[in-house]
C-alpha cells in the first residue's frame, strides 16, 4: 500500500455556561439587588505534536472530539467553572486544514508544538452586569457564546533533515541501511520501497546526529502524479538537504546523468524552490567496474550544474564516511528550522506560551465580518459585526433580554444599515435566530 497518512475529523469546542439571573436574598435585605454570577468558559480544541507516535490510523476510529462547555453561574455572583481542553494528540509532522476554507492552520514540526483549533465559548454574564442607574433589577442574563465547530484534515508528513531521492533501484534504501540502524526492505525490482522510512545516523561518537529519510523512487511524470509520485514528492519538502542517488553503474540500462536530470525536472516541476537547497550526488555502486568506467564523464558533467558528487557503494560502505561529513558540514551552516528549539519564532513562541501557562500554544481568532445587511425578497437578512453572536448569547424567551438585545443591536449600527437597505416600517429582519419587525424611530434614533 502507498504511504497515504491523512485523516478527517470534526472537532467542537465547549460552549460557554450560561450566566445567572438571581438575586440577593438575605435576612432583613428584603429587596436585594442583582448578584448573579458569570458562567465559566468552554472548554477548546487543542492538536498538539507528541514525540513516539508514528501514524494518523487512530483517527480511522475515532473522527469526533467535543469539548465539555463551561458551567452555569451561581448567586453571589459565583462564577462557573472553565471546560476543560480536549487534547488531540498526533505525530510530529503532521499538517492541519481546516477543510471547508483549505487554510493551513497548523505545520507541526517538532514535539510539543500546539495550536488552538477550536475555541471555547465566552461564558455568559450574569445579571449584576445589566443594572444600571435606571434599571435596578435585570430580571435576564447572557447565555453562553457557542463554541467553534470545524472540519480538519490531518496529513503526515515525514521531518527529517536529510532526503534520499532516486530512481528505483538506484540503491537507497541499501545506504540508508548502512548508515542507520533502520532497515527497509531491499529487493533489486522496483518500488522495493513503498513507504517513506527514517532512519537516524549518528556521528563522531553520538555528537553528530541527524534524521534521514529514503523518499521512494519516481520515475518520469511523477509530479503529474505518474506513478506514486504525488505520495512521494509531498516528504521532500521536509527535507533541508537533498542527497541525488544516482546508479553509476547503470545496472538497470539508464544513463546515471540522464537519471540525475530526471530526478532535478520532477522537483523542479513539483516545487521550483526544492531545487535552492543544498544537494549532493551520491553515484552509488562503485563497487562495480562499469561505475568506474562512467566516473571520468560523469564527474565533471554534474560539476557543470553547480552540483558536488560523491562516488560511493552502499554495499560495501566505500566512500559512504566521506558524504556523511560533508553534510555535517552543510548541516551546520543551516539556519535552525522555524519551531526547532533556538529558533527565534520558537523562543518568542516559548515565552507566549510561558505567560498563557501553556507552552506554544497558537490561538486563531476568526477576524470579524463587517456588518452587512442582504435581502431576500421581503426578509432582510443581518451578518457579520458580531451581531449573530449578540443573538445566540441571548434568552430569546425572555422579553427583558430581547428589549436589551435590540438596544444593542441599535448601537451596532444595524437599524442604520437596514434603513439605507431599504427597509421600510414592518419589514421583517432576521439577525441569527432572532426575527422581528422593523421599527422606524428605532432607525432614526440610530
Amino acid at each position: 500500500m502507498p504511504f497515504v497518512d491523512e485523516a478527517r475529523i470534526h472537532v467542537q469546542a465547549g460552549r460557554g455556561g450560561d450566566g445567572a439571573a438571581t438575586f440577593r436574598r438575605e435576612k432583613y435585605v428584603p429587596l436585594g439587588g442583582p448578584d448573579g454570577g458569570d458562567g465559566g468558559r468552554g472548554g477548546s480544541v487543542v492538536v498538539e505534536a507528541v514525540a513516539g507516535l508514528t501514524t494518523l490510523a487512530e483517527f480511522r476510529y475515532r473522527r469526533r472530539f467535543v469539548a465539555p462547555s463551561g458551567a452555569p453561574g451561581g448567586h453571589s455572583r459565583a462564577r462557573g467553572a472553565d471546560g476543560e481542553d480536549v487534547v488531540v494528540r498526533v505525530p510530529v509532522g503532521t499538517i492541519v486544514r481546516d477543510t471547508a476554507t483549505g487554510e493551513l492552520l497548523a505545520d507541526l514540526v517538532r514535539p510539543g508544538q500546539r495550536v488552538v483549533v477550536a475555541r471555547g465559548g465566552r461564558g455568559g454574564r450574569g445579571n449584576v452586569h445589566f443594572k444600571s442607574s435606571t434599571y435596578q433589577a435585570p430580571h435576564f442574563a447572557e447565555k453562553g457564546e457557542p463554541g467553534e465547530a470545524r472540519e480538519l484534515e490531518l496529513e503526515l508528513r515525514l521531518v527529517a533533515e536529510v532526503g534520499l531521492t532516486g530512481l528505483p533501484n538506484a540503491g537507497k534504501s541499501t545506504l540508508l541501511s548502512r548508515i542507520s540502524a533502520a532497515r527497509p526492505k531491499i529487493a533489486d525490482y522496483p518500488f522495493t520501497t513503498l513507504e517513506p522510512q527514517l532512519g537516524v545516523v549518528a556521528l563522531h561518537g553520538g555528537e553528530e546526529s541527524f534524521v534521514v529519510a529514503d523518499i521512494p523512487g519516481l520515475i518520469e511524470g511523477a509530479h503529474r502524479g505518474a506513478g506514486l509520485g504525488h505520495e512521494f514528492l509531498r516528504h521532500v519538502e521536509r527535507t533541508r538537504i537533498l542527497v541525488y542517488v544516482v546508479d553509476l553503474a547503470g545496472t538497470e540500462g539508464r544513463d546515471p546523468l540522464q537519471d540525475l536530470e530526471v530526478l532535478r525536472r520532477e522537483l523542479a516541476s513539483y516545487d521550483p524552490g526544492l531545487l535552492e537547497r543544498p544537494a549532493l550526488v551520491a553515484a552509488n555502486k562503485w563497487d562495480l567496474p562499469a561505475a568506474r568506467e562512467r566516473w571520468e564523464a560523469f564527474r565533471p558533467a554534474v560539476e557543470a550544474r553547480g552540483l558536488e558528487v560523491y562516488p560511493l557503494s552502499a554495499a560495501t560502505g566505500e566512500g559512504v564516511e566521506r558524504l556523511l561529513n560533508r553534510i555535517v558540514e552543510l548541516r551546520r551552516r543551516l539556519p535552525e528550522r522555524p519551531g526547532e528549539a533556538g529558533a527565534p519564532e520558537a523562543q518568542a513562541a516559548g515565552r507566549a506560551g510561558a505567560a498563557g501557562g501553556a507552552e506554544e500554544a497558537v490561538f486563531r481568532f476568526r477576524p470579524r465580518e463587517p456588518l452587512a445587511v442582504e435581502r431576500r425578497g421581503e426578509l432582510f437578512l443581518v451578518r457579520g459585526g458580531g451581531v449573530e453572536r449578540m443573538v445566540a448569547m441571548t434568552d430569546l424567551g425572555n422579553e427583558e433580554a430581547v428589549r436589551w438585545l435590540k438596544r444593542r443591536l441599535a448601537r451596532a449600527g444595524v437599524m442604520r444599515k437596514l434603513r439605507e437597505a431599504g427597509a421600510e416600517p414592518g419589514a421583517r429582519v432576521k439577525v441569527g435566530e432572532l426575527e422581528f419587525e422593523f421599527e422606524e424611530e428605532a432607525a432614526r434614533r440610530r
